[in-house]
């Protein structure tokens, strides 16, 4: 019994050693590999690509069917490819593709790497949360209860059809005192709602809106926007200039709102990332960008690709953000607690 204990322990000791061997072996069959810089010369330019394609974005021009937008609005997904080139680096053994994949993840991560952690916090005095319910939502009454049971003190909605309005304004009407409906937005509020208006944000018609939340902690200006939605098309490619256009509208009412404490609730049709967004996003802060965990993509609900669903905030804090699950719309609901600051005007 004793010998075959010492041999069982003797057996255990020398693995570390078997995987180092194995290791040093490699490393010695790459040194003597004088093809090892020659090899893989293809893969080390695809990554290098995809490096300058994440470090260049913005210089992505739009003239051809908004090329940069797009890219920009898928820009994290490009991370998937590089696991897949450093397997095929060290399949084919080549160094020069091995040093431009870890440069292209390097990219990546100065990029993407700060959503990556958590940056959830406790506290707060108001969480916010908003939902593209789409038009053709087979149980608004049921999506009405989901988003109200988030414990939302302000809740936006987007996408409301008139047919559809009377059934959330019931669903929700025990949990919310004050609402307001603009068009095809909507505002429910646990605290008085004031100055309800639309904002004109180049349309024609009504899907943006503004109202003055007064909050136990102060007064909030909360806009709600559904910006039109963009299309891929093979002939015109990524159709957004109506979207631009009512963007910068909308960047220029938040702009001059006349309280300093603003959030921004809705279905902006496109991701922090994009520039054609830059109205907005050049003025406010993402609250999944400054508390959230990960990236938060909230479309296409079955398989979330974008964020393009978001809460944004000037001159308030955010302190968590998170995604809600999934309703009978193609979005998911988003929310977010954020901190009130009293002495604000």
């Amino acid at each position: 019994m004793a010998q075959a204990y010492m041999t069982e322990t003797g057996s255990d000791g020398q693995e570390p050693d078997r995987r180092e061997s194995r290791f040093r072996r490699l490393l010695d069959g790459w040194r003597g590999d004088r093809g090892i810089w020659r090899r893989g010369l293809i893969l080390a330019a695809v990554a290098l690509l995809l490096a300058l394609v994440m470090l260049t974005h913005a210089q992505i021009p739009n003239r051809i069917g908004n090329l940069g937008s797009l890219t920009e609005t898928f820009l994290p997904w490009l991370g998937v490819f590089i696991p897949v080139l450093l397997v095929l680096a060290f399949v084919r053994k080549s160094a020069s593709a091995l040093i431009a994949v870890l440069l292209t993840g390097v990219v990546w991560l100065n990029l993407f790497g700060g959503l990556l952690g958590d940056k959830t916090g406790a506290g707060g005095d108001l969480t916010v949360a908003t939902h593209n319910v789409n038009a053709d939502n087979p149980d608004p009454s049921g999506t009405a209860r989901d988003v109200a049971a988030s414990g939302a003190d302000v809740l936006a909605l987007e996408e409301l059809t008139a047919s559809a309005v009377p059934v959330y304004e019931k669903a929700l009407a025990s949990t919310y005192k004050y609402h307001s409906v603009q068009g095809t937005v909507g505002l429910w509020s646990k605290y008085p709602l004031g100055g309800a208006r639309p904002v004109d944000i180049k349309l024609g018609w009504t899907r943006a809106m503004r109202a003055t939340v007064t909050a136990p902690a102060g007064q909030v200006a909360v806009y709600v926007a559904h910006l039109p939605s963009v299309r891929v098309k093979m002939e015109a490619g990524f159709t957004a200039r109506q979207r631009d256009k009512s963007a910068d509208a909308l960047g220029e009412a938040i702009a001059g709102d006349p309280l300093e404490q603003v959030v921004l609730l809705g279905d902006l049709n496109g991701t922090m990332n994009d520039r054609a967004l830059n109205a907005v996003t050049a003025q406010m802060r993402s609250a999944q960008g400054a508390a959230g965990s990960g990236f938060g993509f909230s479309w296409p609900a079955s398989f979330p690709m974008a964020r393009i669903d978001q809460i944004m905030v000037k001159g308030i804090e955010p302190v968590t953000s998170w995604t809600l699950p999934e309703t009978g719309s193609d979005h998911l609901p988003i929310a977010a607690r954020v901190k009130v600051d009293a002495t604000a005007s």
